[in-house]
C-alpha cells in the first residue's frame, strides 16, 4: 500500500500544475483525470513488485514521458539532458552518422529518405525501409533519439542495421561505415544541350542563392527549351529556403500557410513577382523520399499549375517541430504547427500527389536518363 501511495503521489505533484489548467477550462474532466492517475499508479505497483527483473524508475518515467509525446504524432519526442547536450554539441570531425532522415512509425525507425552519396544510400537503404535493429539490438521500444543515438558513432567504424521492406519476406542486413556527413545542396546538368537539370538534395541556407546562380548560367550559355527540377530523395529543412526556392518559378500567390494553436503560428507566405525562368517548362520529380520544405515547393507550384509533378506521391511530413528546453535541461520536440498548401489541402500523412505517375524501378534512381525512367520521360515531354 506504502508503494502504490508514494507513486500516486508522485504523479500527483507531476501532473497537478498541467492539469490544474485544463480543469480551469474543463472542469467536467477532472474526475476522469484522477482516475487515470490511480490507473497508472497501480500499473507502475504491479511492474515494480511483479517484473520479471528490477526496473530503473527514473527510466520508467522517461519512457512515460516519452510515449505521451509520441501517441500526438511521430515527430514529438522527449530527449533527456544527455542526447539534448549530444544534440547541441558540434560534433564536427569527432562523429559521423549514415546520411538518412528518420522518424518513429509503430515503434521502429522509419526511413524518411536516404540522402544522396552518404553510407547509407550508397549502401542501398531506401525511403520507406523500417529499421528494426542497430548492430544487435532491437529498436522496438526506444525513442527516436535513443535509436538516432545508437547509430551515431566514430567516423570510419562500422555499423549493421537490419531493415523490413514492403514487398520482401525477408530482412535485409546492411554493414554501413560512418562517415562525416556533408550535404552539396545543388547538382546541375546540361541535357541534350536544351534542358536545364537542376537537383537539390536539401533545404540548407545557401539554396536558394546556389539554385538561381546555376539557372543563371543556363540562361546565360544556352536556348532551353525547359528545366527538370529533381526533388526526389530530398528530406526538407528550412521554410525561408522552401518559400525562396518556391518564389524563384512564381511570378505571385500564395506559397504556403502555417496553421497551429496560437495566432502567432497562423501564417501565410507568398511569392514576389519575377519568374527566374520566365515561364520555361517546369517538370518537377519527387517521390516517397521528398518530405517536408520538398513538399511545400512541389504542392505550391503544383496548385498554381506552374509545373507538372511526375514521379511517385511524396512522404507526407507537413507539420512544423519547435525544440522547447526543460527545467532538467532537457528538452521536448513538440508539433506546433501543420502545412497548408495554397489549394488549403495539409500535407501531413497524405503527401503531394504526382500528376504523371511513374514508378521507380530497380533499387535506387540515378541521374543518368539511360537508367533512370523518371527522368528519361521527363526528358521526353520537354523534348516534344
Amino acid at each position: 500500500m506504502k508503494t502504490k501511495t508514494k507513486y500516486k503521489n508522485i504523479l500527483i505533484i507531476i501532473f497537478i500544475f498541467f492539469f490544474s489548467k485544463i480543469n480551469a477550462a474543463y472542469p467536467q474532466n477532472t474526475d476522469q483525470l484522477f482516475e487515470k492517475i490511480d490507473l497508472f499508479s497501480e500499473v507502475l505497483e504491479k511492474i515494480d513488485k511483479e517484473y520479471v527483473s528490477e526496473v530503473d524508475q527514473a527510466e520508467m518515467m522517461d519512457s512515460a514521458i516519452n510515449g505521451v509525446l509520441q501517441s500526438l504524432d511521430p515527430y514529438s519526442s522527449y530527449m533527456s539532458p544527455e542526447i539534448f547536450l549530444e544534440m547541441q554539441t558540434e560534433t564536427s570531425g569527432e562523429f559521423g552518422g549514415l546520411g538518412i532522415e528518420v522518424s518513429m512509425e509503430s515503434g521502429v525507425v522509419k526511413v524518411i529518405t536516404p540522402i544522396d552519396d552518404t553510407p547509407a544510400s550508397k549502401a542501398g537503404v531506401k525511403a520507406g525501409d523500417y529499421i528494426v535493429k542497430i548492430n544487435d539490438v532491437q529498436v522496438q521500444g526506444k525513442t527516436l533519439m535513443e535509436a538516432v543515438n545508437l547509430m551515431r558513432g566514430p567516423v570510419g567504424t562500422s555499423i549493421e542495421i537490419t531493415i523490413r521492406r514492403k514487398g520482401l519476406r525477408k530482412a535485409k542486413i546492411f554493414k554501413i561505415k560512418r562517415e562525416i556527413i556533408e550535404i552539396k545542396s545543388v547538382f546541375s546538368k546540361l541535357i541534350d544541350n536544351e534542358i536545364g537539370y537542376l537537383r537539390l538534395r536539401a533545404f540548407n541556407e545557401n539554396s536558394s542563392d546556389q539554385l538561381k546562380k546555376e539557372i543563371t548560367n543556363f540562361e546565360k550559355n544556352n536556348k532551353l527549351s525547359g528545366y527538370i527540377f529533381d526533388l526526389r530523395n530530398n528530406p526538407g529543412g528550412l521554410l525561408s529556403q522552401a518559400i525562396k526556392i518556391s518564389d524563384i518559378f512564381l511570378n505571385d500567390g500564395e506559397i504556403v500557410s502555417t496553421r497551429g494553436r496560437k495566432k502567432s503560428e497562423n501564417r501565410k507566405f507568398f511569392a514576389k513577382k519575377g519568374d527566374v525562368i520566365d515561364g520555361k517548362p517546369l517538370i518537377v520529380l519527387i517521390n516517397t523520399g521528398s518530405a517536408s520544405a520538398a513538399e511545400i515547393v512541389a504542392g505550391a507550384l503544383q496548385d498554381h499549375k506552374r509545373a507538372v509533378l511526375l514521379g511517385e506521391s511524396t512522404y507526407g511530413k507537413g507539420s512544423v517541430q519547435s525544440i522547447i528546453p526543460l527545467r532538467n535541461r532537457g528538452a521536448i520536440r513538440l508539433t506546433i504547427s501543420k502545412y497548408y498548401l495554397p489549394s488549403g489541402k495539409s500535407i501531413s500523412e497524405i503527401g503531394v500527389s504526382p500528376d504523371i505517375k511513374i514508378e521507380e524501378k530497380g533499387e535506387e534512381f540515378s541521374i543518368d536518363t539511360t537508367t533512370d525512367n523518371q527522368l528519361n520521360y521527363a526528358v521526353k515531354l520537354l523534348a516534344g
